[in-house]
């Protein structure tokens, strides 16, 4: 038997961006499979718009700074920010909305600070915040799942690009209350108990008899392009552990205070983006903690603000704002987790 004989280091399945990139966007394609079946084509549309004023803020960018474009798109970052953003949005959303929040992303949060790697916070988060705050109807104007006019190709082009809004026939009440997680907090807020504003979200759309079944089998969805990524090595298991058991544990303490007026555990994390932003957005490597204890606590406060904005907060679903208000405690966690040295007496 003959052995061959090499210098570490001896891992031979060595990434560059662009292929990691690629990997995060094909473990997305469940999801966005998904979310096409519940929410129609406009899904699909919203993903072009996305990467198309993406890549070209990109080049612009990068030719007005004189980078080399061709190098720099290859890495896939702003085609992977593009599609994050695009699969928060609601699937009949107007064009120009998309297109907004697509060219911030890059051009002010990614390369006014200098390009990949250099961002403070996650872009996509930041993008989908700016559109929220600014256009609050229009981002909670989600068709209802599962109709045939959401598939209706003219309806659909219709809505996005010369409406310039949504037809309220196909929206859950017209304006607002588009998704669960929206119409328990209005319910609660009106007096009414968890278990009553659940009765009041169409029964005939249920999920091993709970009343959210798009959004269910949607973080599902995602749940199995992120467990793709933790079988390909792509991510590691820290930061979405983390976020899913913040998640669990805080919203079990508020559940056990007061089953009346809390949501249930299972509920949080069935409904809005929760395995999106565990898998795919609080992963980030560049805006996340980078220590391995850090990522931990990190993820804890992603979900421990989750519960805290979606239960107290004006918006229900809360995972960009939960992922913004973290990274900014980043270098705090990495200072205070930092491994020590070996060698190194601890003070």
């Amino acid at each position: 038997m003959r052995l061959n004989l090499s210098s570490s280091p001896h891992q031979r399945q060595a990434r560059n961006t662009g292929q990691i990139m690629r990997l995060v966007a094909y473990a997305m394609v469940p999801g966005i499979l998904a979310q096409v079946y519940w929410f129609g084509i406009g899904v699909l549309i919203q993903l072009a718009i996305a990467v198309l004023f993406a890549v070209a803020s990109e080049a612009a960018v990068l030719a007005v700074r004189g980078k080399p474009i061709k190098r720099v798109l290859s890495d896939y970052s702003a085609v992977l920010t593009a599609l994050l953003i695009a699969v928060c949005l609601p699937a009949h959303l107007p064009w120009w909305m998309t297109a907004l929040a697509a060219s911030f992303a890059i051009v002010i949060v990614k390369q006014l600070y200098g390009g990949l790697g250099q961002n403070l916070f996650n872009p996509a988060m930041i993008a989908y915040v700016v559109l929220l705050i600014s256009f609050p109807a229009a981002m909670t104007n989600w068709v209802v799942p599962a109709t045939h006019t959401s598939f209706d190709i003219s309806a659909t082009f219709d809505d996005i690009f010369i409406s310039n809004g949504i037809d309220n026939s196909l929206l859950s009440d017209g304006v607002t209350a588009a998704t669960p997680l929206d119409s328990v907090k209005t319910e609660i807020s009106q007096g009414k108990t968890y278990q009553e504003s659940l009765q009041n979200i169409a029964m005939d759309n249920t999920f091993f008899g709970h009343p959210y079944s798009a959004w269910a089998w949607i973080n599902l969805a995602y749940l199995l392009g992120g467990l793709l990524l933790l079988k390909l090595n792509v991510i590691n298991w820290h930061i979405p552990v983390g976020v899913l058991g913040g998640v669990t544990i805080f919203s079990v303490m508020l559940a056990l205070i007061d089953t009346g007026h809390y949501a249930s555990p299972l509920f949080h994390l069935l409904n809005g983006g929760i395995m999106l932003g565990a898998f795919f957005i609080a992963t980030d490597p560049v805006s996340a903690s980078t220590t391995p204890k850090g990522r931990i606590i990190y993820g804890l406060l992603i979900g421990f603000w989750i519960v805290i904005i979606r239960t107290f907060g004006n918006y229900p679903d809360a995972v960009a704002f939960a992922v913004i208000i973290t990274n900014m405690m980043v270098p705090l966690i990495d200072y205070y987790t930092r491994p020590r040295v070996y060698g190194q007496r601890s003070n």
